[in-house]
């Protein structure tokens, strides 16, 4: 099965620019691979909590939020999910495949 990734996908173009922007408490900035990973994580988890808030506000009928705005926010949640997930998959394929490698 190959996965095709569009040109900005959600929660990884996210990370970058949480990564360029945010500095950790020690004043110095998290690079390379595990501040990627960390700000595509908090940036799926903001996505979810934010369609989850919408779906609150369309239960408890708040004229301000539309239904239109809440199952968009939902499916891109879904879709960086989703993204998230095949991410892992593949990470845990190569951890193990390198670990079947004979030496």
């Amino acid at each position: 099965m190959d996965l095709r990734i569009s040109s900005t996908p959600l929660p990884f173009a996210s990370a970058l620019a949480a990564r360029r922007t945010a500095t950790p408490q020690g004043g110095t900035q998290e690079a390379g691979f595990s501040g990627a990973l960390k700000g595509a994580l908090n940036a799926v988890s903001k996505a979810q909590n934010q369609a989850d808030e919408l779906q609150k506000q369309v239960q408890l009928d708040n004229p301000k939020v539309s239904l239109e705005e809440t199952m968009v926010a939902i499916q891109k949640a879904q879709v960086s999910f989703q993204a998230t997930l095949q991410v892992r998959n593949r990470l845990v394929q190569a951890y193990t495949d390198i670990m079947n490698m004979q030496v």
